[in-house]
């Protein structure tokens, strides 16, 4: 099963159980079947990275359903098999007529339904529920195996809102918002679904938007843990831009925990460098570790119970910069989420994907030629007794636009976007213009690469014939899925499985 983007609570890409593809056979990976819906892109967002679930109990039978969820309010059911749309919803509500997000070309606030949905665990009946935040701010509870409301749709946020991925710990489901969009305020949301009354928590930072792609990581005390962008650090009156925040409901309430903020907070504020990069949560050594980075393009090794140290601004260890030698807040840097997972022998990995040309400092033991506009690098986790660090093993071959991994079965895989990301030019200055982005944007390309090595083991090449913007990667069962803007979903396997 896949029931969430980044794969669990701990967003770390990591699907323990695929038996189907591995080193050997990836290297022939084919397209199975592709699907194109009636989605309509909103500015640059169109699909978010389905999710899997291996049997559903369907009128016609047992099933594997892959939920693809679509920015203008829609959900289609695929049955993985066939290839074949076997249900779709499409949430109906009256057209939000204030804020912003309400104009052509603004990327920043597409408007509609912007969160990857969730699926719960089985009832006593062995049914499951998708729980899915539709644009106007209202939380659906779905059948899995047809669509049907399970119960009334509640209130959990801003019409137009730009809601970020779900994630769910104890029957409380978490997202976080940003930019702003349509008044919404920067914040992280939370949700008890068993709660007769659902009430809905929050917590401000009072910063700009807390953007990771993957939404809030949660680590294993049920702490919710997500980037804050824009803005100052003022413990002192409750100000946490520029860092990582980790909150935990208490009663009725979400409460701040603990927090971390770089000791450089004040010029990455300066020069638009946000920590907007979902953390990946671990354990290692007794402990439970977290990565994170942002768009400087450092990897932050943290520890989950006491981030940041006595000062709130002391890692366990901070990599050198990958990337981003000529401080480029729009195409170069860390963007989305990490990956985490842990090999045979006994190592724990940490991945992180970035933008951008690498930084002529850094030298990774294994590369595979000139890095230019993005790719994977993979470190291991070492050391003990409060004394880490992260180890560079290597440095993937250049994507463009690289996106956050997963890895299953000794193989990594990720993937070049293709998207245009500029947003500032020599004769207008910023202009972050949605037209122009897309008019100028490639193609997604699939890599599969050694988990240990870094090796390209298969290439899409040219079959991805869209780009994606803020979407993911989903696996399970022996087949990979990635959406495009064009609203289609491809499903990449072995012939025969």
């Amino acid at each position: 099963d896949w029931l969430t983007d980044g794969g669990g609570p701990h967003r770390v890409g990591w699907q323990q159980d695929e038996h189907i593809l591995t080193k050997d056979n990836v290297k022939d990976l084919k397209i199975l079947w592709k699907l194109k819906f009636d989605n309509k892109p909103r500015e640059m967002h169109s699909l978010f990275p389905p999710l899997i679930v291996g049997s559903v109990q369907t009128k016609e039978g047992p099933k594997q359903i892959a939920i693809e969820a679509g920015i203008s309010d829609n959900i289609y059911a695929i049955d993985v098999d066939a290839g074949k749309v076997i249900w779709q919803k499409h949430f109906e509500y009256p057209p939000v007529t204030e804020g912003r997000g309400l104009h052509d070309g603004d990327p920043l606030c597409p408007g509609g339904q912007t969160a990857t949905p969730i699926i719960g665990e089985p009832n006593s009946s062995g049914d499951r529920t998708l729980y899915a935040l539709a644009g106007d701010g209202k939380l659906h509870f779905l059948n899995v195996a047809d669509g049907e409301d399970v119960h009334s749709p509640v209130k959990f946020g801003f019409g137009n809102g730009k809601s970020y991925a779900l994630n769910i710990w104890n029957g409380v489901i978490f997202t976080t918002t940003s930019q702003g969009c349509n008044g919404n305020p920067n914040q992280m949301w939370a949700l008890d679904i068993n709660h007769p009354e659902k009430p809905v928590m929050t917590f401000n930072p009072k910063s700009g938007g807390l953007w990771g792609r993957t939404g809030a990581a949660i680590d294993s005390t049920g702490r919710a843990w997500a980037p804050t962008g824009d803005g100052t650090y003022d413990h002192e009156n409750q100000v946490y831009g520029k860092g990582l925040i980790g909150v935990r409901g208490e009663g009725d309430q979400l409460e701040l925990k603990d927090w971390f903020e770089p000791s450089n907070w004040s010029w990455l504020r300066k020069r638009d460098l946000d920590m907007q990069v979902t953390p990946a949560i671990f354990p290692f050594d007794g402990r439970e570790l977290m990565i994170t980075g942002s768009k400087e393009c450092r990897v932050y090794l943290l520890d989950t119970n006491n981030a940041g140290g006595e000062d709130h601004q002391t890692p366990l260890f901070r990599t050198q910069l990958l990337c981003n030698e000529e401080v480029n807040f729009a195409s170069a840097g860390i963007w989305g989420s990490m990956a985490s997972w842990l090999d045979s022998s006994g190592t724990r990995w940490a991945l992180t994907p970035f933008w951008g040309p690498v930084h002529p400092d850094f030298k990774p033991p294994i590369s595979y030629g000139p890095v230019k506009p993005g790719a994977v690098v993979a470190f291991k986790v070492k050391g003990s007794n409060g004394k880490y660090e992260l180890s560079p093993a290597w440095m993937s071959r250049d994507m463009n636009r690289a996106e956050p991994p997963l890895i299953a079965n000794g193989v990594v895989y990720s993937y070049g976007n293709g998207e245009n990301t500029e947003q500032a030019y020599p004769d207008r200055g910023l202009d972050d213009n949605s037209p122009e982005r897309i008019k100028n944007s490639s193609h997604a390309v699939l890599y599969a690469l050694d988990a240990q090595t870094g090796k390209e083991l298969y290439s899409s090449g040219d079959q991805i014939t869209s780009f994606n913007h803020f979407s993911g990667l989903s696996l399970a069962n022996g087949r990979v899925y990635i959406a495009t803007y064009d609203s289609t979903l491809y499903c990449f396997g072995l012939a025969g499985h």
